[in-house]
């Protein structure tokens, strides 16, 4: 499904991403669903870090 995008059709996602949420809410929404995917990751496979450790 996703193979057929190509290069074009992910610049147009990131304009329009860029115009929908603004400059400033777009760094913000990028961590937040980063520390969304690695706790998902540590949820399934049952790891678990202390803070400050990696």
């Amino acid at each position: 499904m996703f193979n057929q995008i190509g290069v074009p059709g992910i610049i147009i996602l990131l304009v329009l991403a860029f115009i929908v949420f603004g400059a400033k809410n777009l760094p913000m929404m990028g961590r937040s669903l980063g520390s969304a995917v690695k706790e998902f990751k540590e949820g399934v496979t049952g790891k678990q870090q202390k803070d400050g450790e990696d």
